[in-house]
């Protein structure tokens, strides 16, 4: 068709028909892409799809200027102007955040003071505290606690065009269990002094007055007491938190207009991207627990294949007897043909809202606990051969899906020493490792149970069970060869329990040291997170002087129960489980914001038991900033399909109408907040991932816009450039005369 023929004719139309005028301009822009410039077809066709979405002639003339440098070339590195990729909304004026200004210098100071206690104790334990957050804190001239002691371990650069899937190792994690090849012993002695492990240069006398203690970092407990109080009382000042609310308010109004503005931005900035979606991006459930990772029908079906397969297996004593399968269920009167979904009632239902007791009887298959300590358990007579097979058919599950990845929990009770070694040699002997998976080690916090049983005396016995086979492997690994090889793949500890349970005692200085701990009571939450955070710490000090990777405390915290547990959560762990109660705190979860603290969200457990899913609030979290991720937390209990995660990413996103976008931020947030390598990360998320801004994201990867992580990383930066601008305008000084500013050295130095 020639150009005459596809003007229209005078008759039909005005001459400066502004409908004419655009045809006319897309096809002129179209003959000088063919004939000037040598792009393949889909890019042609994405400068079309880019064309009809253009807001302004100024617009077009980037385009054309940008188009001749568009040729996607794999993954070669690419620039984009990234002050005009999106809409932003700028707010302007004297008083930016409505409130008077000595409130907001009030209310700056507080948060300040905050953030800084946080950083004092991440950094401690060798954790990881938010870049952008440490730069604002610098920026106000404090001086931050030095810990270059160590040089970081340096890891095999990741390039720019390496592919999506890191290599996988030729051999087995396992393979090599000599022994001689392993780390050689130090020498070094250690014993529990007040509830937390020191370490002695000398072996046989370990006097302090004889043998030099090591010098090994961990916060005082009178220091970590009154920093407790410190942040109880913040938390409650009126004039803090109204700050806050209306803070946490704005973010949630400045996302809506960022999503009015720039929303169609985001969608065809991910559709340019080449074999890229939600399905095939990187994920991580951050929060499940192994005992209970597969499914009821996986479950089912392993049973009755396990009936099939070893009816003549003893896997039981009863009464000084063996017992085999066959006979354990025929003394319950059952076959397999009698076996269903229904028969094990394992699913959570309408009578386990808030009645934890009721949900810890549903993982007993059929309501009896020897089926469970059978198939779901490590240390039974079969020493847990059937589990490992279950956990290993789960693996691989995940490995066929390439892109999904577990943090599944094992449970470390503190009964006896040998719990570690048991559980390390089960790991070992069945080999149950996958490159998709990692584990964590929960707590479980029974002390009062097994006090009650009489198989502890006190509470630092249950400590010392948990924490001195881990330095006795740190110190000398040949002498625990198997846990040596079992911790290369735990990331860190969790502290589990029913956070609901009433707590019948104050954690402070009058409260009992863990040796004189020998009351029926339970200690309360903070007791436990406390003393599990200042061994860690020790013990993560140790382990980097030895050359071993480090872990993190990730708690289940704020599920329900009292405040104070989401207060020692922000102050130790690096991210946490649930956090549902920061609905209710708003001092708190601004903070959580300002620290980008990860939280892992379950709502479909949090729906059976602590609260309606409508009411969940991760949306609210995730429109505000807040770091969260999607969990399961309990497969076997709460879903039906094989991909568990998929299940609990579909109906959030069909409930709360996510976008493409949001998910990929989930999914993108889930990775960032795991305990995988910091190799595999950027393999997962891009070479970059590490730095801040949109510079960090690679959306060829992710499948996150830049203009979302710009987004972030701006907002961010605002907030606590609004706070940390109120406290240098006040003066400085006036925050340097409050000690509990002060970032020296902690007191509890030895």
């Amino acid at each position: 068709m020639t150009e005459s023929e596809m003007r229209s004719a005078p008759y039909e139309f005005p001459e400066d028909s502004p409908i004419e005028q655009l045809e006319e301009r897309r096809h002129r822009l179209e003959r000088q892409i063919s004939q000037d410039i040598k792009l393949e077809p889909e890019i042609l066709l994405r400068a079309k799809q880019d064309f009809m979405k253009i807001d302004s002639a100024a617009d077009l003339e980037l385009m054309k200027d940008a188009s001749v440098d568009t040729v996607d070339d794999g993954f070669k590195e690419r620039e984009m102007p990234m002050e005009r990729e999106y809409q932003r909304v700028s707010i302007s004026g004297e008083e930016k955040c409505g409130v008077p200004f000595t409130d907001l210098v009030d209310a700056a100071k507080c948060v300040v003071k905050a953030l800084f206690i946080r950083e004092k104790y991440i950094n401690c334990s060798l954790q990881n505290f938010c870049k952008t957050t440490a730069h604002a804190l610098q920026d106000l001239g404090m001086k931050t606690l030095d810990l270059g002691i160590y040089e970081a371990v340096p890891e095999t650069p990741v390039d720019a065009d390496a592919p999506v899937h890191p290599p996988v190792s030729e051999t087995h994690p396992y393979d090599n269990q000599d022994p001689k090849n392993m780390p050689p012993d130090t020498g070094y002695g250690c014993k529990m002094v007040d509830g937390v492990v020191h370490v002695y240069t000398k072996k046989n006398n370990m006097d302090k007055y004889v043998s030099a203690e090591l010098d090994l970092l961990y916060p005082d407990l009178k220091e970590y007491i009154a920093d407790m109080n410190v942040m109880m009382a913040l938390i409650i000042n009126g004039p803090v938190k109204s700050f806050c609310y209306r803070r946490l308010q704005y973010l949630s109004s400045k996302f809506q207009m960022h999503i009015l503005l720039n929303e169609m931005k985001e969608l065809a900035a991910q559709k340019k991207v080449p074999h890229r979606d939600f399905y095939n991006i990187r994920k991580v459930d951050t929060h499940i627990h192994a005992s209970s990772c597969m499914n009821q029908k996986h479950l089912l079906r392993f049973i009755k294949r396990a009936m099939k397969k070893y009816p003549e297996e003893i896997v039981h004593i009863e009464h000084g007897r063996g017992q085999t399968l066959k006979e354990v269920f025929e003394s319950m009167n059952l076959t397999a043909f009698d076996l269903s979904v229904d028969t094990l009632d394992m699913h959570a239902d309408r009578n386990t809202f808030h009645r934890f007791d009721k949900f810890n009887a549903k993982y007993n298959p059929i309501g009896e606990s020897i089926l469970r300590e059978i198939f779901i358990k490590t240390d039974n007579h079969i020493e847990g051969k059937y589990f490992a097979h279950i956990i290993k058919e789960v693996m691989f599950d995940l490995e066929e899906s390439k892109y999904q990845n577990s943090e599944l929990r094992l449970s470390i009770y503190g009964r006896s020493r040998d719990e570690w070694d048991n559980l390390a040699k089960w790991a070992v002997k069945h080999r149950v490792y996958s490159d998709n998976v990692r584990w964590l080690v929960q707590v479980p916090r029974l002390f009062d149970v097994y006090h009650t049983k009489k198989q502890l005396a006190n509470f630092q016995e249950m400590l010392e069970n948990i924490f001195m086979p881990l330095f006795e492997v740190t110190v000398n690994p040949r002498s625990h060869p198997e846990l040596h090889l079992f911790l290369e793949h735990v990331v860190g500890f969790d502290s589990v329990d029913d956070e609901s349970k009433p707590e019948h005692h104050i954690f402070n200085l009058d409260s009992p040291l863990p040796a004189n701990w020998t009351e029926e009571d339970n200690p309360p939450y903070s007791y436990y997170l406390y003393y599990t955070y200042a061994n860690m710490s020790v013990l993560n000090h140790l382990r980097r002087r030895r050359g071993f990777h480090t872990f993190v405390l990730r708690p289940h915290c704020g599920e329900a129960g009292p405040i104070h547990h989401l207060v020692s959560g922000f102050m130790l762990s690096e991210n946490i489980s649930h956090g549902l109660l920061l609905r209710k705190a708003p001092v708190l979860q601004y903070l959580y914001y300002l620290a980008q603290v990860g939280i892992a969200m379950s709502p479909l457990s949090n729906n059976s038991l602590f609260l309606s899913y409508h009411r969940n609030p991760l949306p609210e979290y995730l429109s505000r900033g807040l770091m969260v991720s999607l969990s399961t937390d309990d497969p076997l209990q709460f879903h039906f399909t094989k991909e568990p995660l998929m299940e609990e990413y579909s109906i959030a996103t069909q409930v709360w109408k996510l976008s493409s976008c949001d998910m990929c931020e989930l999914a993108r947030n889930s990775v960032l907040m795991s305990g995988f390598s910091h190799k595999a990360k950027s393999y997962w998320l891009g070479p970059n991932y590490a730095k801040e801004g949109p510079e960090s994201n690679d959306i060829r990867r992710t499948n996150v816009p830049d203009i979302r992580v710009a987004y972030r990383s701006e907002t961010l930066t605002e907030e606590l450039h609004l706070i940390t601008h109120a406290v240098r305008t006040d003066e400085l000084d006036a925050i340097d005369e409050e000690d509990s500013l002060t970032m020296d050295s902690f007191p509890g130095r030895r």
